[in-house]
């Protein structure tokens, strides 16, 4: 492999070609990512990270690894689909695989390796589409260099090289061996998105057939020589421990191998699954309750009121003047809540880990691989470099395996049986024992002027922080920004805009849920600004148009949605409800057509504008939006964790339900086309779906609906 000259400048990063068995191995250097968020629009430091995102072997194969954890969202196939494009070769040339845990691919919008936050796209879209170019160029030259020919005269196409003078031809597998030990030009050229070939096109998923056939890997799936299977069950009540366990009645189940005792839980290890499951229910743990074991979903409740009620809270926003409502024709005021949520994936929380002493093997569904190594290391005594972790496909993510709780007690299990153990947690565990969407509650107050223009907007927020326990330096004078994203931040122009935060712990942990902030705020935000319209006695659509009216973008997408969705054009008996939202770098905008029948509701079609600036797979955007409304309609009309005694009272889909297949509208996408940089797919269509909803119910009946779920006021699915 040949050296190169370290450039660390960055408006160039450089890569790097080596050589492994005669394979091409390309990466690039990228500069070490600040702070969060920061990274996404100005990158970060000094530190050049080398690494290896795209293997070339002389067999012809090609092989790009995926540093994003594919959780349904779709960035196995267009991560790979950015390097292709400039590779030029088609997707069905490539295959994809999970990347090893290291500094080379962090994501730069969080300074670690991990997924969320819809970043993926984001973050890598330039950076790939280099490492194809650089491949690119470096095959290019190795076949200048083979035929003693000029490189201008060599041009790829298909996974081969072409000499326009003599029509020879050499394919990448061919060239690779000498391609690894050629220096890779310093500077290279981008295609301009007139010559794009894949992007912006339906491209087929490359883990399409493996999930259709049952091939795909997930971590539940995970199976070793002499393997044991553990279950666990943890206090019941929020912050609670183990007071003490009589092992007996376990350890006689046939099977089971050990009772393994932590601080707030107990597992049991087993030959399999039932065995363990057995043991477990034979247990009698008793438990030491803790400082929560009053709390109830009526006490959250009234610290958040108690919050809203309060005095200063901390300022998230200021913008223009705070005593505009005051020369307000008209004012309107009310107060909004949402409740605690569990992610709910469809796989449960599951890890499988190896320990041994000379290092440990972790396999699980995990949006955090870059977090593992530092934490098994504290765990076992290992060094980091001696953990290695092997990424599954996830089962649904939604933030919930951000979190390490799971894959700990695998490491302990594995540690206390001297054995590889997978560990799987029951739904009810799952269900009882998540990192919850923050319970929040919010005050708005707003103005018009006299000719019904909006005038003025204050909010307050009231809810825990998720940065607290997780990212407690992001916290700024007192303000998560996740707790008031959607609001402080709204896409909407308000001339004078004014918001604060107050931080109110409930006694549940919280974490990262789809969305975000943005999943309650936008119900706070648009059914508010609905409240306004109804005030000025206008009609919804247009009273937003007055909001837009600064940016091209946003009112351009606010005529397409009216257009698409026939807006004021409902056929009789029908209602509409409409929500835009700006997350993630995205705006999405989306009408509900609905009709009543008493405490039924029906919602026959979601029309859905999506500008999320340059897109790389259509067929992907159209099934994160679909994605998305079915997760923000099952929140809306379902979802709660309520806590009786400290603890979750919801424990599997009977009590905490899911959307039915009947129940789910038609979904209509419409995607908007431009050059503005990407924007996130993965999130952004939930938050509006909600609002929309009940901006619609509103529409239909007259009545107005401040607090979710919708089943709470009676209200039900048709």
């Amino acid at each position: 492999m040949s050296d190169m000259t370290e450039n660390t400048a960055l408006t160039r990063r450089r890569f790097l070609a080596g050589s492994a068995a005669g394979a091409l191995i390309i990466g690039f250097n990228l500069p070490a990512p600040g702070r969060f968020g920061a990274a996404l629009a100005a990158g970060g430091g000094d530190t050049p990270l080398v690494n290896g995102w795209l293997i070339i072997a002389p067999d012809n194969s090609i092989t790009v690894r995926v540093a994003s954890s594919e959780m349904g969202q779709g960035v196995y196939t267009s991560m790979p689909m950015l390097i292709a494009e400039e590779l030029e070769v088609g997707m069905d040339q490539i295959a994809a695989e999970m990347s090893p845990v290291g500094p080379q691919f962090t994501n730069l919008a969080f300074n670690m390796q991990a997924t969320g936050g819809s970043t993926s796209i984001r973050w890598s879209f330039e950076p790939l589409r280099r490492v194809g170019a650089q491949a690119r160029e470096v095959l290019r030259a190795a076949a200048a260099r083979t035929w003693n020919v000029p490189l201008a005269q060599t041009r790829a196409e298909r996974g081969q090289i072409h000499h326009t003078g003599s029509g020879r031809i050499a394919t990448y597998g061919e060239l690779a061996p000498l391609a690894a030990t050629l220096t890779p030009p310093a500077e290279v050229s981008l295609k301009p998105r007139s010559e794009w070939k894949l992007l912006g096109t339906p491209a087929k998923r490359l883990d399409s057939a493996m999930k259709a056939t049952g091939t795909a890997g997930f971590g539940i799936d995970v199976q070793l020589d002499g393997m044991l299977v553990a279950t666990v069950a943890a206090c019941p009540t929020f912050g609670g421990k183990l007071k003490s366990v009589d092992e007996g009645p376990a350890m006689a189940v046939k099977g089971v191998r050990k009772v393994l005792r932590l601080p707030d839980a107990v597992v049991v290890v087993a030959d399999g699954y039932w065995p363990a499951r057995k043991g477990l229910a034979a247990l009698q743990p008793q438990w030491e309750p803790g400082d929560n074991a009053s709390n109830s979903t009526a006490r959250i409740s009234e610290r958040l009121q108690a919050g809203l009620n309060g005095g200063d809270g901390a300022r998230a926003m200021a913008k223009g003047d705070a005593a505009a409502l005051a020369g307000a024709a008209k004012t309107v005021s009310a107060t909004y809540e949402a409740p605690l949520l569990a992610h709910a994936t469809m796989e449960p929380m599951n890890a499988t880990a190896h320990v041994r002493s000379d290092g440990v093997d972790v396999w699980l569904p995990t949006q955090s691989p870059g977090l593992i190594p530092g934490i098994v290391a504290k765990l076992t005594g290992v060094a980091p470099e001696q953990v290695t972790v092997h990424t599954t496909f996830l089962g649904g993510g939604f933030g919930r395996r951000f979190e390490m709780d799971f894959m700990i007690q695998a490491v302990l299990a594995s540690q206390a049986a001297g054995a590889p153990v997978k560990l799987i947690w029951s739904r009810e565990e799952d269900t009882r024992h998540d990192f919850y969407r923050p319970p929040s509650a919010a005050r708005l107050e707003g103005g018009v002027d006299g000719a019904g223009k909006p005038l003025a907007l204050k909010a307050r927020i009231c809810c825990p922080s998720i940065f607290e326990r997780v990212f407690p330096q992001f916290i700024n004078n007192g303000v998560d920004s996740t707790a008031v994203e959607g609001i402080a931040d709204t896409a909407y122009d308000f001339d004078n805009l004014h918001v604060d935060y107050v931080m109110q712990d409930v006694g549940v942990p919280v974490g990262f849920w789809r969305a975000v902030g943005n999943s309650q705020n936008a119900f706070f935000m648009d059914g508010f600004v609905d409240e306004l319209a109804h005030a000025a006695g206008r009609d919804p659509m247009d009273f937003r148009r007055d909001l837009f009216t600064g940016d091209r973008r946003n009112a351009a997408l606010l005529e397409k949605l009216a257009r698409e969705s026939g807006w004021g054009k409902a056929p009789a008996g029908r209602a509409q409800g409409v929500s835009i939202h700006h997350s993630f770098g995205s705006l999405v905008g989306q009408v509900m057509e609905i009709s009543l029948q008493g405490d039924a509701v029906t919602v026959h079609k979601v029309t859905c504008v999506v500008d999320c600036g340059t897109f790389i797979n259509p067929d992907t955007i159209r099934a994160q939006v679909e994605s998305s409304i079915v997760y923000g309609l099952t929140a809306a009309w379902f979802g709660e964790i309520e806590i009786e005694g400290g603890a979750a009272r919801q424990g599997n889909y009977d009590t905490y339900r899911m959307l039915r297949l009947a129940q789910m509208p038609a979904v209509d996408t419409h995607i908007m086309v431009n050059d503005e940089a990407p924007g996130g797919m993965g999130e952004p269509a939930l938050p509006p779906a909600a609002p929309a909803l009940a901006n619609a119910i509103f529409a239909a009946s007259g009545k107005r609906y401040r607090s979710l779920p919708l089943s709470r006021h009676g209200l039900r699915p048709a």
